[in-house]
């Protein structure tokens, strides 16, 4: 896989010596479980696979690179490059304005855009009436597009659905910017709607099996359907994809449930006329850092960090995995702890949480961390050296390490 070249700033050398020392024992990636690195009286279970995903690479380095070689231009992102404040908040230290920001709304008028400038199209993509408002002004958005290749292979999917005459079902959050573009692009080929959950599938399955009425699906997702959506006609070929950040096990699920719905209505000898069998469209990173999380359920631990951006999607399937069976922290960097008490995000309720003794006193303390796709390693190591300062562990972590290589050598 391409290797990127990204600012330092967002690397640790003792977190990439994990990486790679999991990487020689398990090249093939089949090994979801932690690492576990212990420092004598407090120990961390370290996922399988966190941080900084192909995608995110791809955008920072095209980001940076495009400030350095176009000095003294104005340069635009069209919004949030990642869902990480770390990030962005360097892009805009770089001098990088931002158009819109993460729900669309407009930063800075299209009439102060000029053909001369750069607009750099973000990681999530962007949908094609932007696109084409772009391009009307005179921007070449080619050269600077760092949309991620699993987002466009999602629309690849959509376009392939939509020549062959099925509508499309997005599993996404209709806010997202990935789903926002990935509805513009489906909607292009296909008659399309956006779901959020199983719930909103199970209601849709109803309107298919004609127990609600095509007037109340028009209601409950108006303005989540393309325009002219016919439900009598639109709902008899479906096929599902989805925002590449979302649950695996939900869209799986989701995808189920359509099929079996479609074999309830139509029968199985003509399933294949009804639903198409999709492959899971969920990006490679996303699928393999939730079977890490997975992995971690195992984990003997008193609590979970989980380090990333109040914003991101994928982060807060994570720690929606976790909170099941620990007591979860969500919070953005270091800087949201001491060692007397903790302000975390709730994800659910969109608010922060300040929360007192969150460390367990007791002989031994075992914590389990990871991060994000959008989130740097750097991060997720300040995490990590607070926590050991405040037990003034007895192991270093050139100890650890050493220990580490010994048994993976």
């Amino acid at each position: 896989m391409k290797k990127f070249e990204i600012p330092t700033f967002y690397k640790s050398s003792f977190i990439t010596t994990i990486k790679e020392a999991r990487k020689i024992t398990d090249p093939r990636k089949k090994d979801f479980s932690p690492t576990y690195l212990d420092f004598g009286n407090v120990g961390f279970y370290m996922a399988r696979h966190f941080g900084f995903c192909y995608g995110v690479e791809n955008a920072i380095e095209i980001s940076h690179k495009t400030v350095e070689e176009n000095p003294g231009k104005r340069i635009f992102l069209l919004s949030q490059m990642i869902h990480n404040p770390n990030v962005n908040d360097n892009l805009i230290k770089k001098g990088i304005t931002f158009i819109q920001d993460t729900y669309g709304n407009q930063l800075v008028d299209w009439s102060e855009i000029k053909k001369e400038d750069i607009v750099i199209l973000p990681a999530f993509g962007t949908t094609l009436e932007i696109e084409e408002k772009l391009k009307n002004i005179g921007i070449q958005i080619e050269q600077y597009d760092t949309t991620c290749p699993f987002v466009k292979k999602v629309w690849n999917s959509s376009k392939k659905l939509g020549d062959s005459d099925y509508s499309i079902i997005i599993h996404g959050k209709f806010k997202h910017e990935e789903t926002r573009a990935t509805f513009s692009h489906s909607g292009e080929n296909a008659a399309s709607v956006v779901i959020l959950n199983m719930d909103e599938a199970e209601f849709i399955g109803d309107v298919i099996l004609g127990k609600r009425s095509k007037e109340e699906f028009y209601q409950e997702f108006e303005g989540k359907f393309t325009a002219g959506f016919d439900v009598e006609k639109d709902f008899v070929r479906i096929g599902v994809v989805n925002q590449t950040t979302m649950l695996a096990s939900e869209t799986h699920a989701i995808s189920m449930y359509f099929r079996k719905i479609m074999v309830e209505k139509y029968g199985e000898e003509k399933i294949k006329e009804h639903f198409a069998d999709t492959r899971d469209t969920l990006c490679y990173a996303t699928n393999d850092n939730q079977e890490a999380t997975i992995g971690l359920l195992k984990a003997d631990a008193d609590l979970a960090l989980v380090v990333g951006g109040y914003n991101s999607s994928n982060t807060s399937h994570l720690v929606e995995l976790l909170e099941d069976k620990f007591k979860t922290y969500y919070i953005s960097s270091a800087d949201e702890f001491t060692a007397e008490g903790i302000n975390h995000f709730n994800y659910r309720n969109k608010e922060m949480i300040s929360t007192l003794n969150f460390l367990p006193k007791k002989e031994k303390v075992n914590i389990i961390l990871t991060s994000g796709a959008s989130c740097p390693d750097a991060l997720v190591d300040e995490v990590l050296d607070k926590i050991l300062a405040f037990y003034n562990a007895p192991k270093s972590k050139e100890e650890v390490l050493l220990e580490l290589e010994k048994l993976t050598s």
